[in-house]
């Protein structure tokens, strides 16, 4: 019951951060430093371990590929395949879940411990609004591009493994990338990660904007955030794939 009731207060949640807009020269500053908060500041993280996670994954396709009739360009289409379809969108979400939820349910609880949001609702704004719907925007419009970014970076990864290793030919690397293509999966990993960079600006945005209590709670709200952000995440995942590819 008491999961019923976490959901319905969401729902209640959303309906109101999309009520009574600010204005835009306040809506706007807000948004600016939302991008770089939850996506700027996050770019480094990212390009780090879509790099690394890219040459990991070409190097074990590589090592487990070693029989003479399977052709060495499985490699990066493997490679390819595995970070577009699953890395990129799903890792990366579960990464900026742990980053930028913990974050953003911190910020906004202390905010309501220190009644800052309290004092927002006597001045007449629009606390939820003027909170959550930059992060909201900004999740939207800059995840996107990450997710991209990290596609990328996790093929040149692998690219730069089969090199500094000698696992396999860059020649049969590039072949396996361009085998193939579907600019559909493209569109499925960009519309996975709008979904899911909606969750991550609204699960700890309502765990933060509720939590009672000191310091403490504020610090088992950002816990309690980042789990069910994955958990959520894990779980759209599922269906997403199944209503997009199946």
């Amino acid at each position: 019951m008491n999961y019923l009731e976490h959901i319905g207060k969401y729902f209640i949640m959303l309906k109101q951060v999309f009520k009574k807009p600010q204005k835009w020269s306040v809506f706007k500053d807000m948004l600016f430093r939302e991008v770089e908060d939850l996506g700027l500041k996050s770019l480094g993280i990212i390009a780090f371990v879509s790099f690394f996670v890219g040459g990991v994954v070409a190097i074990q396709t590589a090592l487990n590929v070693d029989s003479p009739f399977i052709p060495k360009y499985l490699i990066g289409f493997a490679t390819k395949r595995g970070i577009i379809l699953e890395f990129a969108p799903t890792f990366m979400s579960i990464i900026l879940a742990g980053k930028v939820g913990s974050y953003i349910s911190s910020s906004i609880g202390t905010m309501r411990v220190t009644e800052q949001i309290d004092a927002l609702d006597v001045m007449g704004i629009n606390s939820l609004n003027y909170l959550v719907l930059p992060k909201i925007i900004a999740a939207l419009f800059f995840y996107p591009l990450m997710v991209l970014l990290s596609m990328f970076l996790g093929i040149v990864g692998g690219y730069m493994a089969g090199v500094l290793t000698g696992l396999f030919f860059s020649d049969d690397y590039i072949y396996g990338i361009q085998l193939d293509f579907n600019s559909y999966l493209i569109k499925y990993a960009v519309i996975k990660t709008l979904v899911f960079a909606f969750v991550i600006a609204t699960i700890p945005s309502y765990h933060g904007y509720y939590v009672k209590g000191g310091s403490l709670e504020v610090g088992r709200a950002s816990t309690q955030a980042v789990v069910w952000t994955s958990v959520v995440i894990i779980l759209l995942n599922y269906f997403l794939t199944q209503m997009l590819l199946g």
